[in-house]
């Protein structure tokens, strides 16, 4: 890992000695703990006594001084991550089903007045911001990625075959999917939009013969893409440039974005309808967005966007169609929700990231490691419980004749996880 790389968030530390509890503070404990009771997760104040009653806890939440109350009962989204991170709140169980509990509060429904007036006031990603968004998540180090991630390293939402399917057989099937979603065929011109390390570019020049323009702009992601692609000798078909998505430019047969729709911010979806248009081909051409999504318009988790996914934005299905598809005047062919599987990738990755962890505070420390856990659990507790989505559009021009019959089914053809890229 870099020497000297800057942990994304404050470390804080516990105070050495907590405020006596007084009467003020067991009042709010009760009132917490009355939001709490129904999911069954029990509250302790920093004296270790519970804060009231609840039945049957899953688990509880210690609350380490006063500004952590207050801070829980006046913004929960933002504080429960800042006070976790830092060790001044604690959970006794198990983090992921409490997370997942604790999710369960507030049941999905349109958004409120304060949380559409905070759509409105979210700035917009320039490309100045979206470099130093990415940086700040996806140039932490290729090595901390390569110690949970699966060996070709697909930081999306993998296709499980079955039950039993390991992480590699699921994520060769999600880019043997894609390609087949997309009626890939050999000598096809492709443009892909954030391509992550590469993982599916080199995949359909390898299995599909297609030619793959690669943009992206993170510069980890990218010299791992390219060691690839020079050790793999797939230099001649795979091209990856480093550029944000707006500088694409020319015709092509294919176009795909796997993971990245949810960095372009909502203010600039408009930016992505006019790439669509001017890149695919309006005869042959189609394209595959891959994005988490929502079922209305809203604003990622507080804590999430602080200190995790800067300027990220998950937009509703109907968003992308308004103002990404209609306005490239691109038909909609196909639309998959692969919620429940990204809740699968996600216990796979928590479920690594946990062996790797002690590696992985030795270098980065203990507040990122929690930092971490928590992000995995959240976003697998948010899939299952349907405060994400995770959706596969394929569109193609009005009147394009690249259109398939049939979906393609998820029982493609076999490859080998080690064959896959």
């Amino acid at each position: 890992m870099r020497p000297g790389l800057v942990i994304p968030f404050r470390r804080e530390s516990a105070p050495a000695t907590p405020a006596e509890v007084r009467p003020l503070d067991r009042w709010l404990g009760r009132h917490l703990q009355g939001t709490l009771a129904p999911v069954h997760v029990g509250l302790r104040l920093w004296d270790d006594g519970p804060a009231g009653e609840c039945r049957e806890p899953i688990g509880e939440l210690v609350v380490g001084d006063r500004r952590t109350l207050v801070g829980l009962i006046v913004h929960p989204e933002l504080y429960f991550g800042e006070t976790y991170t830092s060790g001044r709140l604690h959970v006794r169980g198990e983090l992921g089903r409490v997370v997942e509990a604790l999710s369960r509060i507030r049941t999905p429904s349109t958004p409120s007045l304060i949380e559409r007036l905070g759509l409105w006031l979210t700035p917009a990603n320039s490309e100045r911001a979206a470099r130093r968004n990415i940086h700040h998540h996806y140039d932490l180090s290729n090595d901390f990625y390569q110690r949970w991630l699966d060996p070709d390293l697909v930081y999306t939402c993998a296709c499980y075959p079955h039950p039993g399917a390991t992480l590699e057989e699921a994520q060769a099937q999600k880019l043997d999917l894609v390609c087949r979603k997309l009626g890939l065929r050999p000598g096809e011109t492709v443009v892909e939009a954030g391509c992550g390390w590469g993982a599916l570019a080199l995949y359909m020049a390898r299995h599909y013969g297609a030619r793959v323009k690669a943009f992206n702009i993170s510069t980890e992601q990218l010299a791992f893409a390219r060691e690839r692609a020079v050790r793999e000798r797939l230099t001649d078909r795979v091209e990856f440039i480093e550029d944000d998505y707006r500088s694409i430019t020319g015709r092509f047969d294919v176009f795909v974005s796997v993971g990245m729709l949810e960095h372009v911010g909502r203010r600039r979806l408009d930016a992505m309808a006019r790439v669509l248009r001017r890149t695919i081909d309006p005869h042959r051409g189609r394209g595959l967005l891959h994005f988490i999504g929502r079922d209305h318009p809203r604003l990622l988790n507080a804590w999430i966007r602080r200190r995790i996914f800067p300027g990220g934005y998950a937009p509703s299905l109907a968003e992308v169609i308004a103002r990404v598809l209609e306005p490239a005047d691109l038909s909609v062919l196909d639309v998959e929700n692969l919620r429940l599987h990204y809740a699968r990738t996600l216990s796979d990755w928590r479920a690594r990231f946990s062996a790797a962890e002690p590696e992985v505070a030795r270098h980065f420390g203990e507040a990122f490691c929690r930092a971490w856990r928590l992000y995995l659990a959240g976003s697998e507790a948010s899939f299952t419980t349907g405060w994400l989505q995770l959706f596969q559009v394929v569109f193609a021009p009005a009147g394009g004749t690249a259109i398939h019959w049939l979906r393609p089914s998820h029982a493609g053809p076999a490859r080998s996880a080690r064959a896959a890229v």
